[in-house]
């Protein structure tokens, strides 16, 4: 069963212009079903395979017309972080051969970005693939049975292989969260005892929606701060955890440089702590629903392309909102309630001081609005 990625419609927008197309995105996510998908008589290369990345590492314009030749077509370089130079030879490409569509995919923005932002400046439209979506899922079957499935998801996540495989959703994520979905690090890192980032990836998912001290989590993993500052960073290179910055503008006891973390999958965050329990026996069902709903909303702000910078925002007194967009001038400020029975009070100060054009509490009832 394939399920219709909101990606698709970007894709083919810039299907037929001379840029590059790059899908960047976590593993597992769906990136390489999804251009198989929509462009099913694509020539296809992998750099996986050890002759793949010898092929288009340090060549030359006359070696790449010989072994693509003049016919138009379509050519994907999937898993293209793996090649040496890729970037210099997506260049080569571009200018040499316009018959020539191709499209780049990789699972880290680390990698591919470093080999292929300074060739490709002005070459490329670059889009990030994430796991399944509220929308994906609603245009898939219907609002109604998504709706039904919401605690489902709160626990085991939207990975596509999770979501199409019901019977098997604990095994694939546990799976997921072993060492194959963060081995590129190990790999960068030239790590043989992955033990200490196991237990920083834990400590990051007990302390998902928390303010982030590196100098606790050193303590915790065995690690030193820089260390751990640099694996976080790696991690969201990786498409497994983001950071969540303050906004502060006016007030005296504004928190000004402290951050949050979040996990992009509930389900894959669950499988690293090992708790897959209902939702009624949960002590962290606030952290899930936070999680959960500042991911799904991440994703719809990308997938429509609406740009907003977004914060958290909290003071010295404990005063605070979970989510703050800020684009165009204005200022929309959200929290998150399970409950629809909770009401919430959005702090005098703030909207004082800053006159958000929305205040709103995003409930377990209502957030379906939010996110389609």
């Amino acid at each position: 069963m394939y399920i219709e990625r909101a990606l698709q419609k970007h894709l083919r927008e810039h299907a037929t212009d001379n840029k590059a197309i790059v899908v960047l995105g976590a593993r597992q996510v769906g990136k390489t079903t999804m251009l198989r998908n929509l462009l099913p008589d694509a020539e296809w290369y992998t750099g996986d395979d050890a002759d793949i990345r010898t092929l288009f590492s340090n060549t030359s314009s006359l070696a790449l017309q010989n072994l693509l030749g003049k016919q138009s077509k379509v050519v994907v370089i999937d898993e293209a972080q793996r090649i040496e130079n890729i970037g210099v030879t997506a260049k080569i490409i571009i200018d040499t051969l316009p018959n020539i569509k191709l499209v780049l995919s990789g699972s880290s923005a680390f990698e591919l970005a470093n080999k292929i932002n300074e060739p490709l400046t002005g070459r490329k439209w670059e889009f990030t693939m994430f796991p399944l979506s509220f929308g994906e899922m609603v245009e898939h079957t219907s609002l109604i049975q998504e709706k039904r499935q919401l605690e489902q998801r709160l626990i085991y996540g939207n990975y596509p292989d999770v979501v199409l495989n019901p019977g098997a959703k604990e095994q694939i994520l546990r799976q997921l969260s072993d060492a194959y979905l963060y081995k590129d690090i190990l790999t960068w890192e030239n790590i043989q005892k992955p033990e200490k980032l196991e237990r920083l990836l834990k400590a990051l998912a007990f302390q998902a929606g928390s303010l982030v001290s590196y100098n606790e989590l050193a303590q915790t993993s065995g690690l030193n701060n820089a260390t751990v500052e640099r694996y976080i960073n790696l991690l969201e290179k990786t498409f497994i955890i983001f950071k969540l910055g303050t906004f502060t503008r006016n007030l005296r006891n504004e928190l000004n440089k402290s951050k949050k973390i979040y996990f992009y999958d509930n389900g894959l965050r669950n499988a690293i702590v090992n708790d897959f329990r209902p939702l009624e026996n949960r002590a962290d069902k606030g952290l899930l629903w936070e999680n959960y709903m500042i991911a799904e909303r991440m994703k719809k702000l990308h997938y429509d392309q609406v740009f907003r910078n977004t914060y958290f925002w909290r003071t010295k007194d404990q005063a605070e909102i979970d989510w703050i967009e800020e684009g165009n001038g204005a200022i929309y400020a959200y929290e998150f309630k399970w409950s629809p029975r909770k009401n919430w009070k959005f702090a005098a100060s703030f909207k004082k001081s800053y006159q958000p054009q929305e205040l709103k509490t995003i409930n377990s009832e209502n957030y379906h609005e939010w996110l389609i």
